[in-house]
C-alpha cells in the first residue's frame, strides 16, 4: 500500500509457467498488496504453480484472447477493491523492478496512468526486440501521435498502471479480446483526457517470451489505424465506433 492506496498487479497469463516464478520473485511485496494471475486457458502447468505461488488465481475454461484476459484482471483488481493496478507480464520480458516506481506516480495524484516505455531509453534493439517490429513501433506511434494530438514515444508497450478511475472510466466492454485491445484503451484513455507518463522500461526478448508473428502483427498494426482514425473522427464531431460512449469521467 502506498499513502493509503491499495496496489495490486494483475499478470495476464498463457503458457507462463517457464517464467512465472521468477517474475513473481521479483515482484516488490513490500508496496503490492495483492496479485492477481488469469490464466488464459495455458497447455502447460501455470495455474497450478501460480496456486502453487499463493497467487490469487483464475482460470479461463477456453482461451479467450489477450483482451479478453484483460478484462478480467482489471474486473478482478477492481472487484477487490484496488486502488491502483500494474499490469505485468509473467513471461519476464518486462522487469517487475519498476512496479515502485511507477505505482508512487500514480499514488502522487500527478498522473493516472504510467507506461513502460521501451524507446524512451533506446534499449529495444539492444534487448532483442525484432527490426520489423522496431520499425512499424515508429511509424505507427509516429502516425497515431499525428492523428490523436500526442506525444507519446510508444502505444505498444504491455507494461501499464493504471488509477481505479481509469479503469472504471473507459468502456472496456467495446474493445476487442485480441491484442488490439491494448491500443483500443489507451486510445480510449487518452480521449477522456487522462493524464499519461512514461518510464524508461529495459525489455528482454528471448524464447519463453510471449511474441506475435508477422502476420498477427499485421493485422495489428492495421487495427491501430483505425483505431486512431475512429480517434480523429470522433474528436471532429463524428462519434462512432470506440469513442461513441459517454464520459464517466
Amino acid at each position: 500500500m502506498i499513502h493509503k492506496k491499495k496496489v495490486i498487479v494483475v499478470m495476464p497469463a498463457y503458457n507462463a509457467a517457464k517464467t512465472l516464478k521468477k517474475t513473481y520473485d521479483e515482484i516488490p511485496k513490500d508496496i503490492v498488496d495483492e496479485i492477481i494471475l488469469v490464466d488464459d486457458a495455458s497447455r502447460d502447468e501455470t495455474a497450478q504453480l501460480a496456486k502453487k505461488l499463493k497467487i490469487k488465481t483464475f482460470v479461463h475454461p477456453r482461451n479467450r484472447g489477450y483482451g479478453g484476459n484483460q478484462k478480467t484482471c482489471y474486473a478482478a483488481a477492481l472487484k477487490r477493491k484496488a486502488d491502483i493496478v500494474i499490469m505485468l507480464h509473467p513471461d519476464y520480458q518486462y522487469t517487475p523492478k519498476l512496479v515502485p516506481a511507477m505505482a508512487y506516480m500514480l499514488a502522487s495524484g500527478e498522473y493516472d496512468v504510467v507506461l513502460g516505455s521501451r524507446i524512451l531509453g533506446g534499449q529495444a534493439l539492444k534487448g532483442g526486440m525484432p527490426p520489423y517490429k522496431y520499425i512499424s513501433n515508429r511509424f505507427l506511434t509516429f502516425t497515431q501521435n499525428i492523428l490523436m494530438g500526442a506525444k507519446l514515444s510508444e502505444y505498444h508497450t504491455g507494461y501499464r498502471a493504471f488509477t481505479r478511475k481509469v479503469l472504471e472510466s473507459i468502456p472496456m466492454e467495446k474493445n476487442s479480446d485480441d491484442f488490439i485491445f491494448d491500443n483500443q484503451m489507451l486510445s480510449q484513455i487518452h480521449y477522456l483526457g487522462f493524464r499519461i507518463a512514461e518510464v524508461t522500461c529495459p525489455a528482454k526478448y528471448f524464447a519463453e517470451a510471449s511474441s506475435i508473428n508477422f502476420v498477427r502483427s499485421t493485422k495489428y498494426g492495421l487495427g491501430c489505424l483505425w483505431t486512431a482514425l475512429q480517434f480523429r473522427l470522433s474528436k471532429m464531431g463524428f462519434k462512432f465506433g470506440l469513442f461513441n460512449f459517454d464520459s464517466k469521467r
